[in-house]
C-alpha cells in the first residue's frame, strides 16, 4: 500500500474523508517536516510510520469535534493538530499559534508550500496574545494541565467557544483545578489507528455557556 492511501484509509476509520490530493499534501507536510528536522530538530518522531500515526492521523481524530469556521491551534509546535486540519477543512480558517519562533517558522513555510492558504502562523505566547475576535474552536494538544490551560487560553473564548483539550491518559486530578465557570461538556475516546497509545479529547466551555446550548453551526464541507 502506497502511503497516501495509507493515509487515505486511516482518515476514514476515523471518519474522516480525504481526497487523493489531500492525502497527497498530507505525505508532502511529512516530507518538508522530514527535511527540516534534520536541521531544526522540530519532532522526535522520525520514522515515517510513525509520523503519519503520531502526527497525521492523531491530529485529525479531532476533526469531527470542531465546529464554527474560525479555529485556532495553541502550542502547535512544528504545526499539529493544525496542519493536517487545515488541510482536511479548507472551508475553515486556522490560527496556529506558538512562542517557539524557529517551529512557528516551519508552520509558515509549510503552509506557503502546501498551498494552505487557511492557515496563520503566528508567534506569541498563549495568555498573552488577545485576538481581533474570539475563536469558535480552541485545539490544544497535550499543552498544559487543564487549569493552565484554561488559564492561558481565556482571552482566546467567548462563551460560545469550545475548547478541545487534546491528552493521552486520563487524570481525574486535573478536572478539579477548573477555574470557576469552567465546565466538562464531554469526554471522547479517540482511538487512532496504528497508534496504540490510549487518547481523549475534553471538549471544554467558558464561563456565560449555558449547560446543554447548542454550538454554532459548522461551516458546509
Amino acid at each position: 500500500m502506497d502511503e497516501t492511501q495509507r493515509i487515505i484509509d486511516g482518515a476514514v476509520r476515523l471518519g474522516v474523508v480525504l481526497d487523493a490530493v489531500q492525502a497527497a499534501t498530507l505525505s508532502r507536510l511529512l516530507d518538508e517536516l522530514t527535511r527540516w528536522n534534520r536541521t531544526y530538530n522540530l519532532t522526535a518522531v522520525t520514522a515515517r510510520h510513525e509520523m503519519i500515526t503520531h502526527h497525521l492521523l492523531d491530529s485529525l481524530s479531532v476533526t469531527p469535534h470542531l465546529h464554527g469556521a474560525r479555529i485556532a491551534d495553541v502550542g502547535t509546535g512544528a504545526g499539529f493538530p493544525g496542519l493536517p486540519l487545515a488541510v482536511a477543512q479548507p472551508q475553515r480558517r486556522f490560527t496556529l499559534l506558538d512562542s517557539n519562533g524557529k517551529k512557528v517558522r516551519f508552520v509558515a513555510h509549510a503552509a506557503r508550500t502546501l498551498g494552505l492558504g487557511n492557515v496563520e502562523a503566528l508567534q506569541a505566547r498563549a495568555g498573552e496574545w488577545v485576538p481581533p475576535a474570539p475563536f469558535d474552536t480552541v485545539v490544544a494538544r497535550a499543552f498544559a494541565p487543564l487549569p493552565d490551560l484554561v488559564a492561558q487560553v481565556a482571552a482566546l473564548c467567548s462563551p460560545d467557544t469550545r475548547v478541545l483539550a487534546m491528552k493521552g491518559r486520563r487524570d481525574p486530578a486535573e478536572r478539579a483545578g477548573l477555574p470557576a465557570g469552567w465546565r466538562i461538556e464531554g469526554d471522547h475516546d479517540l482511538v487512532v489507528p496504528g497508534l496504540g497509545a490510549e487518547r481523549h479529547v475534553l471538549v471544554l466551555r467558558p464561563p456565560g455557556t449555558a449547560p446543554g446550548a447548542a454550538p454554532a453551526a459548522a461551516p458546509n464541507g
